[in-house]
Formats: structure tokens, C-alpha cells, sequence
């Protein structure tokens, strides 16, 4: 069994279809990455899985076997899927020590206890009193993230562009935290699209996204392959037409 499963899917964000029909499965006990340039669809397969409204879904999306399409958010974290945002918001009035806290009311103690683990072991014990992501950096943000994670231990967890906003030094800690949570119990699949942040992580295998579908699958030496010649290369071998990024900002976070 798979700990993520997706087949078929296609989404639309209004009149726009961005996904049309994308199969993509990472088993137990593996990372994989999605690349892709800006606009082809990486943030909305994301968003999607997790049901984030304005995301008008088909297909199946299963988490360790269980189908979430179509459920509620809180039922698709039930099923054991985590999504790590590009830009983790800020909870103003909820510190990280009280989210911990309502987590373990949920997941039972051995959440709370996990994640304060985990807190400690990233260095976050300064900010555990501070209301969530406020005043944290980009590199901050990120490990309070990995904190949440390692407390709930998902089934399936989808991380949208780790490295995004990060100093050299950040992505190095943050990929060796998800490098750290690897095991036969998790499935993970970054997003990313650069190559510098699988310096730091033990990939199993690498998809590219361009207009919506996943166009390559292999091995590491396609994240190599593709920073020698590019996403331009690689449109070029499949004789696809530039993605619509150019085109507007709003395209970019899709």
C-alpha cells in the first residue's frame, strides 16, 4: 500500500483547469520530489489534496489507502495527510506550546510529547512561548512546521517548497529535519524548483510538472538532468510550448 496515492486528478480554480489528470504515488517509507517551473500546477496538487476551498477536485486522492477527495479537512488530517505551507501563516494569539497542546488533546499525549522533542532538537525552545510564526524567520517558520509534523507523524506528508524564502544555511537544517523524519511509516513528497535542496536528502525518485501533468518520472540524475539543461530542456525533448508563468503572478503560486 501506498502512503500517497493519486490518480487521475484533475482540479479547476474557477474556469481554469490546472491539474488535468495527474498520477503520482509514493509508497511507505519514501521521499519524492515534484519539480516544476512556476504555474504547472505543483502549489494546486498541493492544495488540492488537502482540500483548501476554491478547488474544484475529480479523481482520487488516497492516503494510506483511504480515499479523502470530497472530505472535509480535518477528516484528510484524520487519514493521516500533512501539508506544509510555502508561507506558514501566522497565528497571532496561539502560542507554539498551546498548539502543541490542543494537538496532543486530539492525538493523545504522545503528540505533545513528540513534538516537544522536536522543538528542542531544532533549537525552538526560545520561541515555544510566542504566538505561532510571529516575528519568526523564513528558516524559523519552516522547522516550526517540521515541529508540528513530527508530532502529529502523518501518513502522507506533502512539504510545497521547503526551501522557498531560505538561506543557505536554513535549507540545510530544514532538509536534514525531513531527511531526520524518514521511516516505514511515512510517505513524503517535496516541492520544489531548485535542485540545491536535494543536496541535503536521500531522494527515491523525481517528477516533473509541466501544464498540469506530470510530463517525467526517474531517478536523482533527473533533478541533475534538469539543472544542466533546464525546464527549457526538458519542454524542448517533449516538444511542449512554454508554460503560462510569463503571463501574470497569479499563475505562480498555482
Amino acid at each position: 500500500m501506498n502512503a500517497l496515492e493519486i490518480s487521475g486528478l484533475v482540479v479547476r480554480f474557477g474556469e481554469l483547469t490546472i491539474l488535468d489528470g495527474v498520477d503520482l504515488a509514493v509508497p511507505f517509507g519514501e521521499l519524492h520530489v515534484l519539480m516544476g517551473p512556476n504555474g504547472s500546477g505543483k502549489s494546486t496538487l498541493c492544495h488540492a489534496a488537502m482540500g483548501r476551498p476554491g478547488y474544484e477536485a475529480a479523481g482520487s486522492v488516497k492516503v494510506n489507502g483511504v480515499e479523502v477527495l470530497g472530505k472535509p479537512v480535518e477528516d484528510r488530517a484524520r487519514a493521516g495527510l500533512f501539508e506544509g505551507f510555502q508561507y506558514p501563516v501566522e497565528v497571532a494569539g496561539v502560542t507554539l506550546r498551546e498548539l502543541i497542546a490542543e494537538m496532543a488533546l486530539v492525538g493523545g499525549p504522545e503528540v505533545g510529547e513528540r513534538a516537544l522533542q522536536a522543538a528542542v532538537d531544532l533549537d525552538l525552545e526560545p520561541f515555544i512561548d510566542r504566538f505561532v510564526n510571529v516575528g519568526l524567520s523564513g528558516g524559523e517558520k519552516k522547522k516550526s512546521e517540521i515541529v508540528q509534523l513530527l508530532g502529529l507523524s502523518p501518513k502522507a506528508a506533502i512539504l510545497d517548497e521547503i526551501d522557498s524564502g531560505l538561506d543557505v544555511d536554513a535549507v540545510r537544517d530544514v532538509a536534514g529535519a525531513v531527511q531526520g523524519m524518514r521511516g516505514p511509516e511515512l510517505g513524503v513528497l517535496v516541492i520544489t524548483h531548485y535542485a540545491r535542496v536535494l543536496r541535503y536528502l536521500d531522494v527515491d525518485r523525481v517528477h516533473v510538472m509541466m501544464k498540469g501533468k506530470i510530463v517525467r518520472s526517474g531517478g536523482r540524475e533527473l533533478a541533475d538532468e534538469l539543472d544542466s539543461v533546464g525546464y527549457e530542456g526538458i519542454r524542448k525533448e517533449l516538444g511542449l510550448e512554454a508554460e503560462q508563468e510569463e503571463s501574470g503572478d497569479f499563475l505562480k503560486g498555482l
